[in-house]
């Protein structure tokens, strides 16, 4: 089920500004994460650079969106588990890198969980695979 941006804001008892709205649209239903360029791209009539930042920005604090960081060094986000708040996130999950259309995809396979040492504190774990996703491997050589 597609989740409403606006019922998104308002549970997140965030303002409901045209700005923010327009990123949530580019972002809810998608398959694949998207990266902060991209969304530049698409939003540049619209959201300046600084009010994207600080969108994205507030959203992962919010725990409505998680940032993927891609082998290119780009930020990509992706919606959050409904599960997600401010204070925890729950996006301990794979993220599948293609190397061929170079989407990121958020897979529904939980991170074993992994003995970290004594006096380690960890924030967040991000664990990446990297192939051919489904799409481009059905295209013809």
């Amino acid at each position: 089920m597609k989740r409403d941006p606006n019922k998104l804001l308002i549970d997140n008892k965030l303002k409901q500004t045209r700005p923010r709205l327009l990123v949530l649209e580019q972002i809810i239903g998608r398959s694949a994460a998207v990266s902060q360029p991209e969304l530049e791209k698409t939003l540049k009539q619209e959201v300046d650079r600084v009010t994207l930042y600080r969108t994205l920005t507030t959203f992962e604090e919010k725990g409505i969106l998680h940032k993927i960081m891609g082998s290119d060094g780009k930020a990509n986000y992706a919606m959050c588990d409904t599960k997600c708040t401010i204070d925890h996130h729950q996006d301990q999950h794979l993220h599948f890198s293609c190397s061929t259309c170079q989407k990121i995809y958020c897979l529904d396979i939980q991170i074993p969980n992994i003995a970290i040492p004594n006096h380690f504190n960890v924030d967040a774990m991000q664990v990446m695979a990297t192939g051919t996703c489904e799409t481009c491997s059905k295209k013809p050589k």
